[in-house]
């Protein structure tokens, strides 16, 4: 209690001063329509700068129970999408290739069969993808599989009842055809078993004018895949002295760290266009 009135009787003469400030000003205010709006407005904005600081430290401590409500909202949604689908991996949907089929005139039609993977690979040799669809919902060994951009991932392999193998582009043993878009020149998909994501398309002529970012298409010369899907872009172009190729270093298109579902291709003409071929090599 003394330490109090010896700074009072220290600082008397600032803190006389600095009261009548306040009862100054409180005249100023109460009295002056200008300086009353003029405090009225800076103090609206002095309380809101302030509310509004409080409010986003309150939220930070809150975070974790938004958290939870958007967990419980996203769940609710799920089960709704459930409710509406009783197969999750039933979608299907019908694509008319534009590509018209040589002399025969005519157009050529895939089916586009929706699955959930399972299974996936992406750091072995040999890599492969299982998804949760087979034989009793229409898939067959040798159709085509995109991801959900219609980006290229493999070929069926092996198919049971209810799943199916895919061989994914990221296997040593995986030979797809491919092209380039703006030239329009061939060659064969490689991977080489290093670099996931990271593979090589050979047997590109070194007449062919390449820059990076070329994309890179299938070919349309087997009836796995329809013409034009996209499977990669271009990051680097090396000479082989040995011959008179490039080898083409390209990103795949799809994600294969990331694969959640696929899309199963059906060629509605494939089984008869591999039974022509298959009676031309008996003949020959």
């Amino acid at each position: 209690m003394r330490n109090i009135f010896l700074f009072i009787r220290r600082y008397f003469n600032f803190i006389l001063f600095l009261l009548l400030q306040v009862i100054c000003i409180y005249l100023i205010v109460r009295y002056s329509n200008y300086h009353q709006a003029a405090f009225g407005n800076f103090s609206n904005n002095l309380t809101g700068k302030i509310n509004s600081k409080y409010s986003s430290v309150q939220q930070y401590f809150h975070l974790k129970k938004t958290n939870d409500s958007l967990l419980k909202a996203n769940e609710a949604l799920y089960n709704k999408l459930k409710a509406n689908y009783s197969l999750p991996d039933s979608v299907t949907r019908t694509v008319v290739d534009s590509i018209r089929i040589d002399s025969l005139l005519q157009f050529r039609t895939y089916r586009y069969m929706g699955a959930r993977v399972v299974s996936n690979s992406v750091s072995a040799q040999n890599n492969f993808i299982v998804i949760a669809r087979g034989s009793n919902r229409d898939v067959k060994v040798g159709m085509g599989v995109v991801d959900p951009n219609n980006a290229v991932v493999g070929i069926v392999t092996d198919v049971t009842d209810k799943y199916a193998v895919v061989m994914s582009l990221l296997h040593k043993d995986s030979h797809i055809s491919g092209k380039l878009f703006k030239g329009g020149e061939a060659g064969t998909l490689n991977w080489d078993g290093k670099e996931p994501n990271i593979i090589t398309l050979t047997n590109i002529p070194k007449s062919a004018k390449i820059v990076k970012g070329d994309s890179i298409i299938t070919s349309g010369f087997s009836t796995t895949f329809p013409r034009g899907l996209m499977i990669g872009r271009v990051e680097g172009i090396y000479t082989e002295s040995s011959n008179n190729y490039f080898k083409v270093k390209f990103r795949s298109a799809a994600n294969f760290y990331n694969l959640q579902y696929v899309y199963v291709i059906e060629n509605a003409e494939q089984e008869a266009v591999n039974k022509i071929l298959e009676n031309a090599n008996k003949q020959h």
